[in-house]
């Protein structure tokens, strides 16, 4: 039953993300965890250098999107993903700073 319910899990994702094979979900999983894990990993390094009050917090998670976007189009580039993750980064800027309608 439990097996069901992942590939279950899988193939609404597929669709959802328009790809072709269950393996580019489970890359495409890989990818954004990677990136995350990636960006904690960063900020154990940077944070020390900055300081505890909270306005560098605020300034560290501005200053940390476009890493994090560069980030993720080079795991996607390193996993074969690029293509889907160009797609990503430029539907995510066109709703963050698309013209409204």
């Amino acid at each position: 039953m439990k097996y069901l319910c992942w590939v279950s899990f899988v193939n609404r994702l597929k669709q959802r993300w328009n790809v072709e094979k269950a393996w580019m979900v489970w890359v495409i999983l890989l990818v954004f965890a990677l990136t995350g894990f990636t960006v904690m990993y960063l900020k154990k390094f940077v944070k020390p250098y900055l300081g505890e009050e909270w306005w560098v917090d605020m300034v560290y998670y501005i200053v940390i999107l476009p890493v994090y976007n560069l980030l993720l189009l080079m795991y996607g580039f390193l996993f074969g993903q690029f293509k889907y993750f160009w797609a990503f980064e430029q539907r995510f800027f066109k709703r963050m700073f698309g013209k409204s309608k």
